[in-house]
């Protein structure tokens, strides 16, 4: 294929080659593991699970989207971020020793700044009927975007897990300790499994309108917690610490927010080619920051009420379930919310548990054979696995897990901005939409390695966790501040064009 730097892409000529679709991948019709597509194939016919998920959806076999429909572009995210995770996270900032205006601020500053680097890529969705690793293929190639699948569905699986313990943590505080943190862990999982098993159309419905119960709850929280808000106490932090603790804060907010760039477009696919992109992009952004906002905004303002009110504290400490029963009232009311409060649990499960699935089925062909159904299956065992090992420690488990969410998410969302709007002109037409699963017309992926790999090496350097400390954020204050994500940003947005450039010279795809 050769390359134009004047005319970027689209005068590229790629070589004829087959599409390599999952349906033409043969398939001798024995063995165990042709039933099972066989048997998918039959639950696809009457319960519409999806057997072909990762296959391209094209433009002819799409159909109008209904306006209700469209709503989910902002209230699928509305439902997979109020909850009791975000919640529990808002009291970060003030165990970073930062106030209750501090902390809301940078709350909806990082949220906001880091939902638009999953609208961005939720916009590829409709434009070319793929999921969002599939799309990555563009610009990190067959075989190199084959860890950023395993990635996905790893980080895909870890924020299930912590879902699922705070979501756990309720349902033991509700059943007065009846119930253990182990078996609510369970339930949570269970339940989000049963819904992704069934597929988008389940998930999307569902999706659609589980948001509102969690919105009058966080409202209630408002009403009930507001008054005892203590907006008059400094930050304990002061001079170069008070500045990592800001930075660590954003890290780990912005690590939230983000983390859904790299599976967004997984839900646009069904959408219309002609949908507005805009659109697309505002809802989703939004869709993401401003729920986002609502559970940790609430998680802030009752943590500065913890300076005041011992009790608080004292149930803050036998966990996130046994303080929102004490804070709220009366006692009855406040166990029937958190009873409802557990499902919130379910609603980032179901997301992750799907996307988590396809991801893996992207990672080789052999493993596109296997049916969804079961990476389903598999993908829940690992979260129930990661959710149990790590119940002990959920705020240490939130403030690394999430911070290294951001970090790899922003490599992989500047590298397809780059590749997008720099050498493939922001024009659709530049990608050979027809060759998405074959190797061949794809590219090698060598600019978008070597830029990732330097994205790695700037998050080493600039990471602050409670494991390791990287020397360029072992500089700021007596704790470190975590200044990975800026760095990587700066780092990968540098090195992938001159690297993509010289790919396309020297390979000519």
């Amino acid at each position: 294929m050769a390359y134009d730097p004047e005319k970027g892409l689209a005068e590229a000529k790629y070589p004829s080659a087959e599409q390599t679709s999952l349906e033409a991948i043969p398939d001798n019709g024995v063995g165990m593991m042709a039933k099972m597509r066989a048997l998918e194939s039959r639950m696809d016919n009457k319960l519409g699970i999806e057997s072909e998920a990762i296959n391209r959806k094209r433009p002819e076999d799409k159909r109008k989207v209904h306006w209700v429909e469209e709503l989910s572009m902002a209230l699928l995210w509305a439902s997979g971020t109020m909850n009791t995770s975000c919640f529990a996270t808002g009291f970060l900032g003030w165990e970073f020793g930062l106030s209750m205006k501090q902390s809301i601020l940078i709350t909806i500053f990082a949220s906001i700044l880091a939902a638009t680097l999953s609208g961005f890529c939720a916009t590829f969705g409709a434009a070319t009927g793929l999921r969002q690793i599939s799309v990555s293929r563009y610009s990190f190639g067959w075989w190199p975007n084959k860890l950023v699948a395993l990635l996905n569905a790893i980080q895909q699986m870890g924020w299930a897990a912590v879902s699922c313990i705070t979501g756990g943590l309720a349902l033991t505080a509700v059943s007065d300790g009846r119930v253990s943190l182990i078996l609510g862990i369970v339930i949570l999982a269970v339940v989000a499994l049963v819904i992704s098993f069934v597929g988008l159309k389940a998930i999307l419905f569902y999706e659609r309108w589980a948001w509102i119960i969690f919105f009058v709850i966080f409202m209630i929280i408002f009403g009930q917690t507001g008054k005892y808000a203590d907006n008059t106490t400094p930050a304990t932090a002061t001079g170069a610490s008070f500045a990592g603790a800001v930075l660590s804060l954003i890290a780990v907010v912005y690590g939230s927010s983000a983390s859904w760039c790299t599976m967004a477009s997984d839900y646009y696919v069904h959408y219309p080619v002609n949908v507005s992109r805009v659109k697309v992009f505002f809802m989703t952004t939004f869709g993401i920051a401003l729920p986002t906002s609502i559970g940790m905004v609430a998680g802030c303002v009752v943590a500065s009420a913890l300076n005041s009110k011992p009790d608080w504290s004292s149930a803050y400490e036998e966990g996130i379930g046994y303080l929102i029963q004490d804070m709220l009232y009366p006692r009855g009311f406040a166990k029937f919310l958190l009873t409802l409060l557990v499902l919130s649990g379910i609603n980032v499960n179901v997301i992750s548990i799907y996307s988590s699935a396809i991801s893996f089925q992207q990672l080789s062909r052999p493993f596109a054979r296997v049916p969804r159904f079961i990476w389903t299956i598999f993908c829940f065992i690992c979260i129930l696995a990661l959710a149990i090992g790590g119940r002990q420690k959920l705020n240490t488990y939130l403030q690394n897990f999430l911070s290294l969410l951001g970090y790899w998410c922003t490599s992989y969302a500047v590298i397809l901005f780059e590749e997008h709007y720099i050498f493939r002109k922001g024009n659709f037409d530049n990608y050979d939409l027809e060759g998405w699963n074959d190797p061949a017309r794809l590219p090698v992926g060598i600019g978008a390695s070597v830029a990732f790999a330097l994205g790695v090496a700037a998050w080493c350097v600039g990471m602050d966790e409670t494991w390791f400390i990287g020397p360029l954020a072992g500089l700021i204050g007596d704790y470190g501040g975590d200044v990975a994500n800026e760095f990587t940003f700066v780092v990968t947005a540098l090195s992938y064009l001159p690297a993509r450039y010289l790919e396309l010279k020297y390979v000519g795809r």
